[in-house]
């Protein structure tokens, strides 16, 4: 038997305020008081400060002595370390979910990628933020199933640390560019059709390249934001 501890408290109150974060409600340099967001929550200050240790591990926020928590800056340095590594573990769950996929898993696959394909064309552009926050979840979602199929937990752990991080640059991509959602929608074209055909090297392909147009959308918005 197999007994699911419940989330934390600190741990919810990470969730929460990572959303704030990743969202762009908390912005950049902007610090995170420990006593003001235990008293909005009606929680310690103990458990807030094990949140924004559990935050700093995510990188989403930054510990000063003497000044506290305060919300990390997405920089180029960061981003490009970010999805060095990301798109190789990406490609690997791809190549993975090749080599044990069977007929009624891709069947299931294939429906995450048609939840997403909905979302996509259901979502109004950029300042349709609950739009991008069901398409940024369906795209966990779709990850998240082909988790399943690989059966990899090391895998599975090690992509889902990479979840905050990796949210963060979703919302700025997304909402930094009108045509951000087609770009999406190609990618799951090519990757449905590299997975009918069991083509490997093109599956690589189409996930090295989504995920470089995705680095270098949030590279531009950053310079972006230096010169304005």
């Amino acid at each position: 038997m197999q007994f699911q501890a419940p989330e934390s408290l600190s741990e919810q109150i990470a969730q929460h305020l990572g959303q704030r974060i990743i969202t762009g409600v908390l912005v950049p340099g902007e610090r995170v008081q420990e006593l003001k967001v235990a008293g909005e929550l009606d929680v310690s200050r103990g458990s807030v400060r094990e949140a924004l240790l559990i935050l700093e591990r995510r990188y989403l926020v930054e510990i000063f002595p003497r000044r506290g928590a305060v919300v990390s800056r997405l920089t180029p340095s960061l981003v490009n370390s970010l999805y060095d590594i990301y798109i190789e573990l990406l490609c690997m769950l791809g190549r993975k979910v090749l080599e044990q996929w069977s007929a009624e898993d891709l069947a299931g696959l294939f429906a995450a990628m048609d939840e997403l394909q909905r979302t996509l064309k259901q979502t109004a552009g950029p300042s349709d933020d609950d739009g991008i926050h069901r398409v940024v979840g369906a795209g966990f979602g779709l990850m998240r199933y082909a988790y399943g199929l690989v059966d990899n937990p090391f895998l599975e752990e090690t992509l889902e640390n990479f979840r905050p991080a990796i949210s963060r640059t979703y919302y700025v991509a997304m909402e930094g560019y009108q045509g951000g959602t087609d770009n999406t929608q190609q990618f799951l074209q090519e990757l449905t059709a590299a997975v009918q055909q069991g083509d490997a090297d093109a599956l690589d392909a189409a996930i090295r390249r989504f995920g470089e147009h995705q680095r270098r959308q949030v590279l531009a918005i950053l310079e972006q934001e230096t010169t304005a």
